[in-house]
């Protein structure tokens, strides 16, 4: 299983700009968008929760801010370190949770794809108009959330908390279970398939 760790000191021939964080090859399509404020779309080669190497065809110079918006992970903005024949790698501008969250997501990615894990969602996703609901956990603490998708089978939630994979929860009257941390919140996969009546109230 994959997990982030710093890179290795070595000191030896080292570049003018040192990684923080060994990346992963993480193949994921999205678009950016440089100074001059126009956009295109991008590709990451591989990704840690400090930097990204995109494939793109933008030529920004080194020093200049990108904001990106990365299928599955979702917005980052950095700053370009480094070009290459065919892109460029931006450093990541990030809060230490911010990076931490990343970090969870990308783990989930690389673990996925090196397990050759199936994809999940095995139901159509829907974004629900009433978007607005609430977690609760087995204590019977309660959070308030905001549904990203939703489907028969599971949700996607934005909210603050991450409860440890596995936790069972209830999503307004839907009870389920944790099954993977992102950027935003937490994927929830239903204890039993939902009827299309129950999302109803949601849609």
């Amino acid at each position: 299983m994959y997990s982030f760790q710093p890179s290795p000191s070595n000191n030896a021939q080292r570049p003018q700009y040192q990684r923080a964080f060994q990346r992963v090859s993480v193949s994921l399509e999205g678009r950016l968008m440089v100074p001059s404020q126009d956009e295109y779309v991008c590709m990451t080669v591989d990704m840690s929760p400090g930097d990204v190497r995109f494939i793109c065809a933008a030529r920004p110079l080194p020093g200049e801010r990108i904001i990106a918006y990365i299928d599955h992970v979702g917005r980052i903005e950095g700053t370009v370190v480094k070009t290459t024949e065919d892109g460029f790698v931006i450093s990541i501008v990030a809060t230490e949770r911010k990076r931490e969250k990343l970090a969870a997501q990308l783990t989930w990615i690389a673990n996925k794809h090196e397990l050759g894990l199936p994809e999940d969602r095995r139901h159509d996703r829907l974004t629900p108009r009433n978007n607005r609901s609430e977690l609760m956990l087995d204590d019977g603490r309660k959070y308030p959330c905001r549904i990203i998708d939703l489907s028969l089978s599971g949700a996607a939630v934005d909210i603050d908390i991450r409860p440890p994979l596995g936790t069972n929860v209830r999503l307004g009257n839907m009870r389920g279970r944790i099954i993977r941390h992102f950027l935003e919140g937490v994927a929830i996969e239903f204890s039993s398939l939902q009827s299309r009546e129950t999302l109803t109230e949601f849609l």
